[in-house]
């Protein structure tokens, strides 16, 4: 309890992203990604004997075997998608790292390459850590990247790097190059050990921008450098942007976005009045990820949230097991595209004994929500690609205690998207102001979905064994509040999603800012073995868990809709679809 209170303490102070779980602990960890820079000798290079299956992801991206983590650079070149991620080759813990590359024409179907990076030079000789892409004219792709050049102090001696086709025509890529002029930044005033993940450049005012993750003491950092050639960086004299009692900010990213409410995305240098701009870093610390909407002064190069999505509001792109994300725009379909890492909610020696740890979540559009107040996030469309058997459910009411099976598709492997209906609001729980101070999960583990209310809680079962015995609950709940409005509450809780009682098994929860005009909530789930992806309210909230039931796998996984609120509601439309396997080479 100790750790639990000073873990709480630090949390209101960074007043950001404020779903962290603060009530499990497992292994003398808290949070939902554990620390990923911790070395494990004895296991970072034991191979996979035998790869287990059972929980094994099929169409979310993982290589056949052992430990992924941070997606990086992706881009689009010459007809091609390419995808990048830290990779260990050796073992399914963190640990000899390299940049594994893979190609696709469609984000969904993968060929994969050899890995792009490895540590060869001096100047990344113990890690070729995250970085970016950045695409210059005359169509020349640049990769910038954290070189590790000693082992101390942890997690190591940084330095920025650049690499560079050997083969500009070759679609592929399958080539790179390391200048001998690296490294193009060493820290000099900066903080030799938290100085990492370049940026996406950006061009404007004759120079390059780029920006690299850091930390004062407690003060989270985005330095900025500038550049004319790309290979001579200068540091800004002020920082990008900073917040004091946020500790290391790992993967900052930065673009633009239509403030028009359009979907469309924007080339990360696009500059204009009806642009809006996103500021994103992932906390070392708690292991969650901010972001904030603002404004970008170009003549001071400085960014400055806006007041309504400043840090102390708290915005995540997901408040599940999400981390490490990376941002792109997509040339082609004219299109900004979000990549997040999902760890494993295993062991360390689960995971190196079924031979794999880490998967990407499947690729999302992200767009600016017409309030302006925040981003909404929706599944790449190629994804429906896969779609295979259909199930459609229309105006089946659902009472209280009610629970209402989908067959007919593969449970364990589904698309469900759902809209629910009621009548009245008249029955939502009174909202108790002293939940305010408490995380979202908390909330979620006090009101769960066995918990009967008003109104809620509703949603889908996923990964239900026949008794019940195992399921992971994704719902809603609404509550009224004194002064007369409505806080929608999202819960996806796995605490009930296995019954192997040695399993990390947390509750996550955000809240939804919708309109209940019309009195409906719509849910989308994407369910893949060990991963539930979850989009609330058309992606205005998304949620993410990691489970591993023992029960309710492969064909003996089911899946509910239920309701355990006294107001009945109606599953207005339901439309879940198997999902067929990629091709994953």
């Amino acid at each position: 309890m100790e750790m639990i209170n000073i873990c709480i303490k630090v949390i209101r102070v960074l007043l950001c992203c404020i779903p962290i779980i603060l009530n499990t602990t497992f292994n003398g960890n808290i949070g939902v990604v554990m620390a990923f820079h911790k070395v494990y000798p004895h296991h970072q290079s034991i191979g996979a004997a035998k790869v287990k299956q059972v929980h094994k992801t099929v169409f979310h991206f993982q290589p056949k075997q052992h430990w992924i983590n941070d997606p990086n650079a992706p881009m689009y070149y010459k007809g091609l998608y390419h995808f990048f991620c830290q990779y260990n080759p050796k073992g399914a813990v963190w640990g000899n790292i390299v940049w594994a590359h893979s190609v696709s024409t469609d984000m969904i179907n993968w060929k994969s390459l050899k890995p792009a990076l490895v540590p060869s030079k001096w100047f990344d000789k113990y890690g070729c850590w995250s970085g970016s892409a950045t695409i210059l004219p005359g169509e020349k792709p640049v990769i910038l990247y954290t070189g590790v050049i000693k082992e101390t102090p942890e997690p190591g001696h940084q330095v920025q790097n650049y690499a560079i086709p050997a083969n500009y025509s070759d679609p592929y890529l399958e080539e790179w190059v390391k200048p001998e002029n690296n490294p193009i930044l060493k820290p000099i005033m900066e903080n030799i050990s938290s100085f990492r993940d370049p940026s996406t450049a950006w061009y404007n005012n004759g120079h390059w921008k780029m920006l690299i993750g850091s930390r004062n003491y407690s003060r989270g950092i985005a330095y900025l450098y500038r550049s004319k050639d790309f290979v001579r960086w200068t540091r800004a004299r002020h920082p990008f942007t900073e917040k004091l009692g946020t500790g290391m900010w790992e993967c900052p990213d930065f673009y633009p976005l239509s403030s028009q409410g359009q979907k469309n995305g924007l080339d990360t240098s696009t500059l204009g009045s009806n642009t809006k701009y996103v500021f994103k870093v992932s906390l070392d610390e708690t292991r969650n990820e901010c972001y904030t909407i603002g404004s970008y002064d170009v003549a001071q190069d400085r960014y400055h949230p806006d007041n309504a999505s400043g840090w102390d509001i708290g915005l995540s792109y997901d408040y599940g097991n999400f981390y490490a994300s990376k941002t792109f725009f997509d040339p082609i379909k004219k299109r900004r595209i979000l990549w997040g890492w999902a760890n494993e909610s295993s062991t360390k020696d689960e995971d190196v004994a079924k031979g794999w740890a880490g998967i990407q979540l499947i690729p999302r559009m992200v767009w600016l929500d017409p309030s302006g107040k925040q981003l909404l996030q929706w599944p790449i469309q190629e994804l429906e690609t896969l779609r295979g058997k259909k199930k459609k459910l229309k105006n089946v009411k659902l009472n209280k205690g009610d629970i209402k099976e989908i067959k007919g598709i593969t449970a364990a492997q589904a698309d469900v998207d759902v809209q629910f209906s009621f009548s009245s609001l008249s029955k939502a729980e009174a909202y108790d102001k002293k939940w305010d101070k408490f995380p979202t999960q908390d909330l979620c583990g006090i009101k769960g979905a066995t918990v009967q209310g008003g109104l809620g809680p509703f949603g889908i079962l996923a990964l239900a064994s026949k008794n019940l015995e195992e399921h992971t609950p994704v719902f809603f709940r609404v509550f009224k509040t004194s002064d007369k409005n409505y806080k929608v509450l999202m819960c996806s809780d796995a605490t009930p999603s296995s019954t192997n009682k040695n399993e990390y098994k947390p509750s996550f929860g955000g809240f939804v800012d919708a309109n209940l005009a019309n009195r409906t909530l719509s849910l989308r789930s994407l369910i893949d073995h060990s991963v539930v992806e979850s989009f609330g309210e058309g992606g205005k909230t998304v949620i993410t868990s990691r489970v591993y039931p023992e029960l309710a796998v492969y064909g003996d996984a089911h899946l509910h809709v239920f309701n355990n609120g006294t107001e009945s509601i109606t599953v207005q439309r339901l439309n879940a679809w198997s999902i067929t396997k990629p091709i994953m080479n």
